[in-house]
């Protein structure tokens, strides 16, 4: 009997026992929720040192079971928000916890997905990379989208050309033909295109940056070798929104002191559990920030995507419709005297340097005859004119024990026209005249009366261009097998880019004015007219004529492999290596000239004498394939959780497009084609994180090997190697609830390593470019703002022979934000407060010093101010 009860007390007291541990068991629960009291879902929920966790579902709610007895350290994380974190102590109770987390984008806790193989945060990854949201890019009053990149450190944008066909580089790494050969623009992961320097289809011509854009982010250096092709420099991603988060906005801007009007709309909202979608876009109309004469800028953008979630993934579809027309800004005359050394850059007597351009309403249309020898007929006012019509999928799935698969595809038709008048000669009437023969005079084509001897002329060959195919398609294909702290990743990259354009370019002459220039007609020593309105020939005979058809296609396959290995807590190593294969083939030609009847009157003018037209009958066949190696190591140590040293080793290159097709090489013998240009890159890096801001710092170095390239405006092929070494520092620092500031300071000591300049400095390069934001809330919560931008660069030479200098710049920005109600801002924008004559290139490289000397320059645009009112709902 005694046993029988010991054994009933002992089972007694075990059901007790596990009674007391199951009762034990509590549950977390809550709703989390941003500092705008709007639920977020797919926020993660764990509590540290444990496996137990969640995310907040379609209505932000979120609940953790079973929890044991016990103090735990609750961290709530949702990219481009600081991590949420409460201590919390469970006893035989279930307990409410609400999450409230704020929205910032300089967080390291932040996870990115540019130029890494799996998503990391910012302090666990070996790269230097910022990242930018619209609420910031709003601080810097921007005109256009290259504009945005000037507040990246490292990246030189020369945005004075307007919508596109900027100049972007990066730590030195030079602009030796144009464009953003080294830096890759992305739309969501994969390339715009696949080349970001073709000629007069550069890749920022095709991009357009709007409400639908949900954040961006840039990296330079590191892993952009191997994580896409054509990108060791930098690659900048442009990511767009999805609609896991309710909400939307509607807003329109318009030109206080230049004629413009722009709406932008986006809008994305959870249809179903796991389904949700976001639609955006803009439209916009008017002269432009510079004096055309004509409606320059007219047409916009629409862009879609539809995202399911499943259990283990999601699939998205997305989509894009770009038809815009924005003007082209070219090299324009600028007065320069003094000396090259210190020189004094100013605007014209009739032409003001920030405000002015070559576009007139008295030259609108250009007419010749087309790629097929047909006669056609361009509009001016198309200017850079992008038609864009994309469709893409990304899909990714986590799989059974470890594995993880992920495939972007996109397939985009790319077409379009660049017509925009470069001023190929600017010279006094009487030098003008005198080109055309002894004893020519010039007469104003619209009334006929003599142009006066010493009034400058200039010599404009209009840069009529047909984007006629520019499709590509772009697909990455990853597969990644996680270990216990290894993460190996096999990756396929393919794309195929067609490049079919036709250079149809005429020869005019027009008075220098900013206002409603006049065309001018040339005529002999014996009044006989030698042109036709203005126009003096059917081609470019001042340079030798360049007319020119291309019809090739690019086809690239890069398999790539990454591992990353977390050797400790604090320390993780990743290294990658990449192998692309380039396969081109296709053909181009250049022109030969008739006589043909232009307008059609019966009499073969002078100019009709010699039409210069595409010459299909003696085509050059291309057929060559090229390839190369890329890798990258980097390692990152974690010095505390707020703080980390990380260092980088890479070498990369960028394939040339259409710019070799000019320097008579074998163009079917792949052993003889200068298809690459290579880097070579190492950084030290440095980041931290403050309670209330944040600190990075890189030292690089780059090495660029080049093997040349055409670039049209000064009609010739630039081939250099180069050598830079400088220093990155970036932060933000929030003083009060109030007031904070962000910035960046980028010093670089460039030098060219090759050719007649070797020891120059590389054109167009400054020792120094920064950006300072300082940010002002007030009224009772905070609703209004008040902040200046200030971008500069410190001088430059013109050109590789360091000769004429262009001088430094700071252009001051300011903006006000105004909550109106709650959801009802109006915001008043002042672009480039002080009017300052910023100089990003110049086509001459010396002056006649201590005289007026007149070049041809490009200028950011003078002071323009834009009022705005933005609906969010």
């Amino acid at each position: 009997m005694k046993k029988h009860l010991q054994v009933r007390f002992t089972v007694l007291m075990l059901l007790l026992l596990s009674s007391t541990v199951f009762f034990a068991q509590s549950t977390i629960t809550g709703i989390v929720k941003d500092n705008n009291n709007q639920a977020i879902p797919g926020v993660n929920i764990i509590l540290k040192g444990t496996t137990l966790g969640t995310t907040s579902d379609f209505d932000g709610n979120y609940s953790i079971q079973n929890v044991p007895n016990g103090e735990y350290t609750l961290i709530a994380s949702y990219v481009g928000y600081d991590n949420f974190k409460k201590q919390i102590n469970v006893n035989a109770k279930n307990i409410t916890v609400d999450i409230i987390i704020k929205e910032n984008a300089e967080s390291l806790d932040e996870i990115v997905i540019t130029g890494v193989a799996n998503p990391k945060s910012k302090i666990a990854s070996s790269i230097s990379i910022t990242t930018i949201k619209p609420s910031v890019i709003a601080q810097s009053a921007p005109r256009t989208t290259a504009e945005i990149f000037r507040t990246i450190p490292g990246i030189r944008s020369e945005s004075s050309g307007g919508e596109g066909n900027s100049n972007i580089a990066v730590r030195g790494v030079p602009v030796s033909s144009g464009g953003s050969k080294y830096v890759q623009l992305q739309e969501d992961g994969l390339p715009v295109l696949l080349f970001g320097d073709m000629s007069f289809a550069t890749a920022d011509i095709f991009t357009r940056f709007d409400n639908s854009i949900g954040r961006i982010e840039a990296i330079r250096g590191g892993s952009a070798s191997t994580l896409s092709s054509n990108s060791p420099g930098a690659i900048i991603n442009l990511i767009s929104k999805t609609g896991k988060q309710e909400g939307g906005t509607l807003g329109t801007t318009f030109g206080l002191d230049y004629d413009s009007f722009r709406t932008d709309f986006d809008y994305g909202a959870p249809i179903a559990e796991g389904l949700y979608f976001h639609v955006g876009g803009f439209y916009r109309v008017g002269e432009g920030i510079r004096q055309t004469g004509f409606t320059a800028d007219n047409g916009g953008q629409f862009k879609f995507n539809l995202t399911k979630e499943f259990k283990n993934g999601y699939v998205r579809l997305y989509t894009k419709f770009l038809n815009d027309r924005a003007v082209a800004y070219l090299p324009m005359p600028i007065s320069v005297s003094g000396t090259n050394s210190n020189p004094s850059w100013n605007s014209l007597q009739n032409f003001s340097a920030t405000r002015g351009t070559s576009h007139t309403p008295f030259l609108t249309q250009n007419v010749g005859l087309g790629a097929n020898g047909a006669l056609r007929r361009s509009d001016v006012s198309d200017g850079m004119n992008p038609i864009s019509k994309s469709i893409g999928m990304e899909a990714s799935f986590d799989l059974a024990e470890g594995w993880k698969i992920n495939n972007n595809g996109r397939f985009s038709l790319n077409s379009g026209n660049f017509v925009s008048p470069f001023p190929a000669q600017v010279a006094t009437a009487s030098t003008i005249a005198n080109s055309f023969g002894a004893g020519s005079t010039l007469q104003f084509a619209n009334n006929g009366a003599a142009v006066s001897a010493n009034s400058l002329v200039s010599r404009i060959h209009m840069f009529d261009v047909e984007l006629n195919n520019f499709n590509n398609f772009m697909n990455d294909f990853k597969l990644t097998k996680s270990f216990d702290k290894v993460d190996l990743t096999l990756g396929y990259f393919k794309s195929t880019q067609n490049i079919s354009m036709s250079w149809l370019w005429n020869s005019y002459l027009q008075e220098v004015s900013d206002s409603n220039a006049r065309l001018i007609n040339v005529f002999d020593a014996a009044n006989n007219p030698l042109s036709e309105n203005g126009l003096y020939a059917y081609g470019t005979p001042f340079w030798g004529n360049l007319h020119r058809n291309y019809d090739t296609k690019y086809n690239v396959s890069a398999p790539y492999a990454n591992v990353s290995i977390e050797a400790s807590d604090k320390f993780n190593i990743d290294a990658s290596i990449r192998f692309d294969n380039g396969k081109v083939d296709g053909s181009f030609t250049g022109g030969s000239s008739r006589e043909f009847d232009v307008n059609n009157d019966g009499v073969i003018s002078v100019p009709e004498q010699n039409v210069f037209a595409v010459d299909n009958a003696n085509v050059t066949a291309v057929n060559y394939n090229y390839n190369y190696v890329s890798y990258s190591l980097g390692l990152n140590y974690k010095l505390q959780d707020n703080q980390a040293i990380f260092g980088r080793l890479s070498r990369g290159a960028a394939a040339k497009g259409d710019r070799i097709l000019f320097s008579g090489l074998e163009y079917t013998n792949s052993d003889r084609i200068n298809a690459l240009d290579f880097i070579t890159q190492a950084e030290l890096g440095y980041k931290r994180g403050f309670e209330k801001g944040t600190l990075y710092a890189t030292l690089f170095f780059a090495n660029t090997k080049e093997e040349g390239g055409f670039e049209a405006t000064s009609n010739s092929i630039i081939e250099n190697d180069y050598k830079s070494m400088g220093v990155e520092l970036e932060g933000t620092y929030k003083f009060s609830e109030r007031f904070d500031v962000r910035g960046g300071i980028t010093y670089t000591n460039a030098s060219i390593e090759s050719g007649a300049n070797n020891g120059n400095k590389p054109r167009r390069q400054p020792d120094f470019i920064y950006s300072f934001i300082p940010t002002y809330a007030f009224g009772k919560t905070n609703q209004n703002t008040f902040g200046l931008s200030v971008i500069g660069q410190s001088k430059a030479f013109a050109q590789d022979n360091n000769e004429l200098i262009m001088p430094g710049f700071a252009i001051v920005n300011s903006f006000v934000n105004v909550g109106i109600t709650k959801n009802l801002n109006a915001n008043l924008s002042i672009n480039n407060l002080f009017d300052s004559i910023g100089i990003t290139e110049s086509e001459e490289g010396s002056i006649v010093e201590n005289q007026v000397n007149i070049i041809r320059a490009r200028a950011l645009p003078g002071r323009s101010m834009s009022l705005g009112l933005t609906y969010s709902f």
